[in-house]
């Protein structure tokens, strides 16, 4: 019976123990997962930054080519140069006058005005320009464009 009870107690014991050892292998298979996702993101920025440096030192080299290029100048010859057809001696055009047809401004009403463009216009205008000088000045400037 007491051999009973050793058995059962080792056996109790030993359950524990796995139990324990075993959580501690899950946190570490758990961190060693982890610690291998941020290595695998290191060797990507790695590699990201290497092809970029590659890129770089491509487009630097390929800038390098295009500014040794050795351009030959060639010999202009001007002997073909007229100076009376660059610089002609023609008489110069005298500017002539157009006549303009000038409308002076003609002395318009409040009811010249009311008449032109109507009550309800002109009182818009009113309240819109702030007085009724500018608002007839409004009106001339309707009647000189309908003219």
């Amino acid at each position: 019976m007491k051999i009973w009870k050793l058995w059962i107690g080792a056996s109790i014991a030993l359950l524990i123990l796995s139990g324990c050892s075993s959580r501690q292998q899950t946190t570490l298979q758990n961190q060693s997962i982890q610690q291998a996702r941020i290595i695998e993101q290191q060797k990507a920025r790695i590699d990201y930054l290497n092809k970029k440096i590659v890129w770089l030192e491509n487009k630097q080299q390929s800038q390098e080519k295009m500014t040794k290029n050795n351009v030959k100048l060639k010999k202009v010859e001007d002997n073909n140069f007229n100076s009376d057809y660059m610089y002609p001696q023609a008489k110069a055009k005298q500017a002539t006058r157009v006549a303009q047809t000038q409308t002076a401004p003609t002395a318009m009403g409040r009811a010249e005005c009311i008449s032109l463009v109507g009550q309800e216009k002109f009182d818009k205008y009113t309240n819109i320009l702030g007085s009724e000088g500018a608002s007839i000045k409004r009106c001339i400037m309707l009647k000189s464009m309908t003219n």
